[in-house]
């Protein structure tokens, strides 16, 4: 049972949301996609996660990753072996593509492939700029008080 939404309504009271629209757009397309290899996203702290990928049987030559303008693929092609000799094939080496679209201000920190697993650090860097920031209040009654108006002295 494939389910469509209709985001036209909130396109009509709502100004500047474009990008969050289009995520649900294409997170909700790609669902029909497959899921294969399995794959985990971990926080690992409060600016970082990873991702893990299972990818055994593919050499660090069989991968790609893509970074770009907040969108992080990940592709794996094997080299075509011969067929012959196998009685029976479990292991699956089809080429696959994963997209994982990321927030703004993070970025890929590095990527490491080791016991079959491809694991791709992320790390969320918010610019000084866009960070909290403590606002000092000041004393209502310092910077009200009328001002002195100099008078000249009697002799």
């Amino acid at each position: 049972m494939a389910t469509s939404y209709d985001y036209a309504p909130l396109f009509r009271s709502s100004i500047g949301f474009d990008r969050v629209f289009n995520l649900l757009e294409n997170a909700q397309r790609a669902r029909s996609l497959s899921d294969w290899p399995p794959y985990d996203i971990v926080k690992t702290g409060d600016d970082n996660y990873r991702i893990s990928i299972a990818v055994a049987g593919f050499a660090q030559a069989d991968l790609d990753i893509t970074f770009q303008s907040n969108l992080l693929t990940v592709a794996g092609k094997k080299q075509e072996a011969s067929a012959e000799g196998y009685l029976h094939r479990g292991i699956a080496g089809r080429p696959f593509e994963h997209r994982f679209e990321l927030a703004d201000h993070v970025r890929v920190n590095g990527a490491d492939l080791s016991n079959g697993l491809l694991s791709i650090d992320l790390v969320r860097e918010v610019p000084e700029a866009l960070k909290p920031r403590k606002i000092d209040i000041q004393n209502a009654l310092a910077s009200s008080s009328p001002a002195q108006i100099e008078a000249r002295k009697v002799a």
